[in-house]
């Protein structure tokens, strides 16, 4: 089965908690605060793999989670990071943010990865909180949560060269003539149900990668048929092969497919009408064919177009077909999808917008402070022990939220809602 559309949700690992801890040794005279950090969740990524051709295994899993980052411990020592979770693609798979829309990810060369959910920061241990003033601190930091993204995956197979055409024109048997693909064939429209790639081998140790693609109708910039289900992967290609049935086995005229063809390709992108075509007229093994293989190939010269007669079952000229598409490819300078050389890609999804610090008084005794700012606070604070609550006000004093808060009128006892947590106004005079 070819599956070339999946959603996946992704949840990076949280942080670790820092640790609270104090230095008891027998014999050492003096102890202090050892606590160590947390460790980082783990990451999530999308990674190439190479031999992947669908995106079917997103439909037995679509949701990946990464490991929480481990809690700090005494002696300064910091826990472990989260395992990183590496889920594989196929190459040629576009990464879209689910609830933006946005293209965040071009997922085409080997190793080519994005980091899809970052995981979150370890908490710092109280051993990180010594100063002069604060000898013996008894609070550490909570780790940060992970990071949860759903994601529209589409794929557009990554050849080099696209065999197009009507269906049954016998684009599936051009490929297993010049490749190792070995594609299923049948004297019925839409055999085909998956764009099939074959690697071509030239002499000179040349190498291209060639894709057909399944027949097209009239109305497939709509949808119609198969439409926009493989439209898509024509958009990755450098150069066309357009194949036509000359013989009319199946009665339609090879013309009026040419020209029904290249209509729906300028219909859904104008860049796919552009690219080079080689046009070549099939079936001249069979008498039709041969027989009208120049009158159709005339009326094809004078559209400008030098059309090439093959068979694809005896296998006359279609070398000579691919000679012509390596050299417009040279032209194209493209060869992406085999470039060794080319240096892998690391993606990140767009970082969340930073939100500005507001305090807002929405009744006589409520107030509500918003921004990241407030949010990363109370995230990564412990409130739920004294001396955590203390260490949250020193940061609201440290940040001007307290001042804020003062000016927009707050007076003691009135409700103040800290991003998530919903506290008591209780820090007026010295804000400690």
């Amino acid at each position: 089965m070819f599956v070339d559309q999946a959603v996946i949700r992704v949840q990076s690992g949280r942080g670790g908690d820092g640790a609270v801890s104090f230095r008891r040794e027998k014999f050492v005279p003096r102890g202090g605060p050892d606590g160590g950090d947390g460790g980082a969740g783990g990451n999530v990524y999308l990674v190439v793999a190479p031999k992947m051709r669908t995106l079917l295994d997103f439909t037995y899993k679509s949701q990946f989670a990464a490991e929480d980052g481990k809690r700090g411990s005494g002696a300064g020592k910091k826990g472990r990071s989260g395992r990183d979770v590496n889920i594989k693609v196929p190459p040629g798979t576009v990464v879209y943010d689910a609830e933006t829309g946005e293209q965040v990810a071009d997922l085409v060369g080997p190793d080519d990865r994005l980091l899809a959910a970052r995981g979150g920061k370890g908490g710092r241990g109280n051993k990180a909180f010594t100063s002069p003033i604060r000898q013996a601190p008894h609070f550490a930091e909570r780790g940060d949560a992970g990071q949860q993204h759903t994601l529209q995956l589409e794929l557009k197979v990554l050849a080099d060269v696209g065999v197009i055409g009507m269906p049954s024109v016998g684009k599936s048997t051009f490929i297993s003539r010049i490749s190792a693909a070995r594609p299923k064939i049948a004297a019925y429209p839409f055999t085909t149900l998956r764009p099939n790639l074959g690697v071509v081998e030239l002499s000179g140790h040349r190498r291209m990668v060639v894709a057909d693609m399944p027949g097209l109708i009239e109305g497939a910039h709509q949808g119609v048929g198969l439409g926009h289900e493989f439209l898509r992967h024509v958009e990755r290609t450098h150069v066309l092969i357009h194949m036509l049935d000359i013989a009319a086995v199946e009665g339609r005229d090879p013309l009026e497919d040419f020209a029904a063809i290249n209509r729906e390709l300028a219909l859904y992108d104008a860049h796919l009408a552009n690219l080079p075509q080689i046009v070549v007229m099939n079936k001249i093994d069979l008498p039709d064919g041969r027989d009208y293989a120049p009158l159709y190939a005339e009326k094809l010269h004078e559209q400008g177009y030098q059309p090439l007669p093959i068979s694809s079952v005896t296998g006359e000229g279609c070398a000579e077909v691919v000679e012509a598409a390596w050299r417009m490819l040279e032209q194209t300078d493209a060869f992406l999808a085999l470039d060794a050389e080319r240096e892998p890609t690391l993606f990140t999804m767009p970082e969340a917008p930073m939100t500005r610090l507001r305090v807002a008084r929405v009744a006589e005794n409520v107030f509500i402070v918003s921004g990241s700012e407030i949010e990363r606070i109370v995230e990564r604070t412990d409130y739920s022990t004294e001396a955590g609550t203390e260490w949250l006000h020193e940061q609201l004093a440290a940040a001007g939220i307290l001042d804020q808060l003062d000016e927009a009128g707050a007076q003691q006892g009135d409700t103040v809602f800290l991003g998530p947590l919903e506290t008591e106004y209780r820090f007026a005079l010295d804000h400690l």
